[in-house]
């Protein structure tokens, strides 16, 4: 298989970003944001920005196959629940550099020896929505921490696949199987997918796949929440 594209993000990311936020900013005009704790024009406030700074790390590390390991920060609820769907869905982009000082943290108890981080892709139809890929921005941060080069085109989607959040388990697995494509410039190397949350492990469980098909060495993941 031929190498994707190089690169270190999507070339349009900066036009899609800059669109989404303008239409952020038209929907908060008419639709003011609520921050959970009910604090009018924010989407995540100061107050809950400090909770989640002091709100403790509850570490979720596994092993097992395609996966060599998987690791996770603590439970998708609470103040980390709120956080993660405010930079999911709300366009709190400011958020992950402090949800990867989590993964960060996580990932040195977890002693894995790591050569790349792969952000897990999102589906074309999700990005034109979002204008950003949540994933990515975690990746980029967590290079940056760790000083692991961080390459989100060594995987990619080759077909759509419907929202993971709206189907059971059984309808997820078929929903990403032979879902995604790797270059075969991971060959021999050790990958850390990176992800916002994890629930039955599908997405992450393909990737896996995807990379080892291509001859990675071994492939972990980490994300900021379990489910």
């Amino acid at each position: 298989m031929s190498h994707l594209e190089p690169g270190w993000i999507r070339s349009d990311t900066g036009n899609r970003t800059w669109l989404s936020q303008v239409g952020n900013w038209l929907v908060d005009l008419v639709f003011p944001p609520v921050c959970s704790c009910g604090r009018v024009d924010y989407h995540f406030c100061a107050g809950c920005l400090q909770e989640l700074q002091h709100f403790p790390l509850e570490p979720r590390i596994t092993s097992g196959q395609p996966l060599n390991g998987l690791a996770s920060t603590g439970i998708y609820d609470g103040i980390l629940g709120q956080a993660i769907r405010a930079f999911k869905y709300n366009g709190v982009t400011s958020l992950d550099k402090h949800l990867a000082a989590r993964l960060q943290r996580v990932y040195e108890q977890t002693h894995w020896s790591i050569d790349l981080i792969i952000p897990v892709p999102l589906a074309e139809k999700r990005l034109d929505e979002r204008g950003y890929n949540q994933s990515e921005m975690l990746g980029a941060c967590m290079s940056d921490v760790c000083g692991i080069p961080c390459r989100s085109d060594f995987i990619r989607r080759i077909r759509e696949t419907d929202q993971q959040a709206r189907l059971s388990g059984e309808q997820r697995m078929a929903n990403v199987r032979d879902a995604f494509e790797a270059a075969d410039a991971v060959k021999s190397l050790a990958i850390l997918l990176i992800d916002d949350v994890v629930t039955t492990g599908s997405t992450l469980n393909e990737c896996a796949r995807a990379l080892k098909r291509e001859g990675a060495r071994a492939v972990y993941g980490l994300t900021v929440g379990y489910a």
